[in-house]
């Protein structure tokens, strides 16, 4: 892999039970290089709706990201793939360099 990368990131939540089909395909079907999954501990999205973890109250819709990067003409198809998968804002992708060439 060169040090050129395009970084990938999926906003979703717990409760749209999208997070194992996306890790799935990332890892089964495209085998991109590195897959991170992080559970929010508050956030909201366009709807304006709070969620928040306390220990009064688990919530099980928590947000989730998902980051992902690889070489940037592999992502060009992930991230057309994604497109589909996905509502419109819930994907963000940009050029990245990693340490390879350091």
């Amino acid at each position: 892999m060169t040090d050129e990368v395009t970084m990938v990131r999926i906003y979703c939540t717990e409760g749209e039970h999208k997070l194992k089909k996306i890790l799935d395909y990332l890892h089964h079907v495209e085998q991109v290089a590195g897959v991170t999954a992080f559970r929010g501990v508050a956030g909201f999205g366009r709807s304006g709706k709070m969620h928040t973890a306390s220990l009064l109250d688990l919530s099980l819709d928590m947000p989730v990201v998902i980051e992902f990067f690889d070489r940037p003409e592999k992502m060009e198809s992930v991230i057309e793939h994604m497109k589909t998968q996905l509502e419109p804002g819930h994907l963000v992708y940009w050029p990245a360099r990693t340490n390879l060439s350091e």
